[in-house]
């Protein structure tokens, strides 16, 4: 993240900070500003790229400052603002190109879709962004000062071999960890404080796959950020990861059931976990579902378009779910769309 950063400050944040918090200048400097002294001389802060590859040279703007980079209230401000914005064009840009392109329109006409539901979604994501975000940022703040794991080039690190094995790695523990953390969120002391917001989505389109309570949200996120705290990273990797996580996320609400695979947690193993609750916590993988008996196999008719959206299909979806929903929230507190249900029926 200190990358980003750097970035961020070199194109928007030193030529915000100077103009919001200018430096302070005592009679000495500006008798040296009169004498041609440069913004950078009159600044204790010296430039030191983070990134071993390419930079850009700071504009005097970065020296003009009371808040220089290195300063942790900045970084602090300009690292929420990159995660709430970047996050959620990163949310918007994807989830919208997956509803264009792969979501099935069909899915709407679903008795237990939403009124208003694709609306709903966002604007529950709009919601929980900034405090998501807010929570993030001390880890964030963890990796730009250095009391991670993360690390520059193939050089720092364990060695070449560790630079492929960090993915698999990688994804191994936070899908470990994420079982754990989505099994808790399902106690039934938990789910009706955190978790039962995004278990409105019976039949969740892209837009839901960051549809959270923010504290839901963020405890899932925390494997990601627990794990260059306990084990090396590439930092570059680490960034890339960030966007592929956001991306699955996205992509097992988008409804499209291309992953009949008993190992991959794809979009129908997370179909399940919507309609019946209590199946299919993993995020990845099925290992932890199968080892803490929690895993539901996929119906064969969900990887046959003509079957998957058949009245028939749907009835029976809906005859047990209304009876596991009674089981784990009780009364059925939302409101459906009449047109699917007329249509369906």
């Amino acid at each position: 993240m200190d990358v980003v950063l750097e970035i961020a400050d070199t194109f928007v944040g030193d030529q915000v900070y100077a103009w919001a918090l200018p430096a302070k200048q005592s009679a000495y400097d500006i008798l040296d500003t009169a004498n041609n002294a440069t913004a950078e001389s009159l600044s204790s802060w010296k430039f030191e790229s983070v990134n071993p590859y390419f930079h850009f040279e700071p504009t005097e703007y970065a020296y003009m400052s009371a808040w220089n980079r290195d300063n942790p209230y900045r970084q602090f401000i300009t690292l929420f603002l990159i995660t709430w914005i970047f996050g959620f064009v990163l949310y918007f840009l994807f989830a919208t190109l997956s509803y264009i392109f792969v979501f099935d329109k069909k899915t709407m006409e679903h008795p237990k879709y939403l009124k208003n539901q694709m609306w709903l979604e966002i604007k529950q994501t709009n919601k929980s962004m900034p405090l998501m975000s807010f929570l993030t940022v001390p880890f964030w703040l963890m990796d730009v000062r250095g009391y991670t794991k993360l690390y520059n080039t193939a050089a720092d690190g364990p060695g070449m071999w560790y630079e492929i094995l960090q993915y698999p790695f990688f994804i191994l523990f936070t899908d470990a960890c994420i079982y754990l953390i989505h099994r808790w969120l399902h106690l039934p002391s938990v789910y009706k404080h955190l978790h039962k917001p995004h278990h409105k989505w019976i039949m969740p389109t892209p837009y839901a796959s960051h549809a959270f309570h923010p504290v839901d949200g963020w405890a899932q996120s925390l494997p990601y950020h627990i794990f260059p705290i306990l084990f090396p990273l590439n930092k570059f990797a680490s960034v890339g990861l960030f966007v592929f996580v956001n991306f699955w996320t996205i992509m097992i609400h988008d409804g499209e059931y291309v992953a009949n695979s008993p190992v991959i947690n794809g979009a129908a193993c997370h179909t399940m976990h919507h309609l019946y609750f209590n199946y299919n916590y993993g995020q990845y993988t099925t290992f932890w579902d199968r080892l803490g008996n929690s895993y539901r196999q996929p119906d064969d008719s969900m990887f046959h378009k003509e079957e998957k959206m058949s009245s028939e299909s749907w009835k029976k979806q809906v005859k047990e779910m209304e009876k596991i929903v009674k089981e784990v929230e009780g009364e059925d507190d939302r409101t459906y769309d009449p047109h699917g249900v007329k249509k369906n029926n």
